[in-house]
């Protein structure tokens, strides 16, 4: 409990403080829109409880900073906007889910003054198509970046996330 806590009082800190030096590439609303063609569907919940909590925290190393994720469905198509901490700030970024498969990936904030380079295409483009093995890993390795290495793997642990979250939104029926 103590934990979390400490987790949420610093990422609200660190958003605060990174608010000025925030580089927004795209805002997470217009990601949601682009992703449905324009027409998004209303938002869902999932409650980051039980199981579903542990695998998360598992995956990310730590407790999720939120017990409460928004999202988005529609048929196969599930979308997350998801933060983790690079170094010292959140990189809120973007994932469009489409039958179990990572289709697109954007970096639609970066607080971090070193490691900004995963916003790129070049580094973003790796994901499509990956999905996540029975080990919770992604069926690909992906390159890293000399320099942004905290960020990379920032990246790497909310793409692990996504899929995460779409499989169980997927299970019980709900995309």
């Amino acid at each position: 409990m103590i934990t979390t806590m400490k987790h949420n009082l610093i990422l609200l800190v660190t958003l605060l403080a990174g608010a000025a030096t925030a580089a927004v590439y795209q805002e997470p609303v217009d990601f949601v829109s682009e992703a449905f063609d324009g027409t998004p569907p209303a938002p869902d919940v999932l409650w980051l409880t039980g199981t579903l909590g542990v695998e998360v925290e598992q995956l990310l190393g730590h407790a999720p900073f939120s017990k409460r994720l928004r999202y988005w469905s529609e048929g196969s198509r599930s979308v997350w906007i998801l933060d983790e901490i690079g170094k010292e700030q959140p990189i809120t970024t973007g994932f469009v889910i489409e039958n179990g498969r990572i289709e697109h990936v954007r970096v639609l904030v970066f607080r971090e003054s070193r490691g900004w380079e995963v916003r790129h295409e070049f580094f973003t483009n790796q994901f499509k198509g990956a999905s996540m093995n029975g080990e919770r890993t992604l069926d690909r390795s992906i390159d890293g970046i000399s320099g942004a290495t905290l960020s990379v793997r920032a990246v790497e642990k909310l793409a692990r996330v996504a899929l995460l979250l779409d499989s169980r939104i997927s299970d019980r029926g709900m995309s």
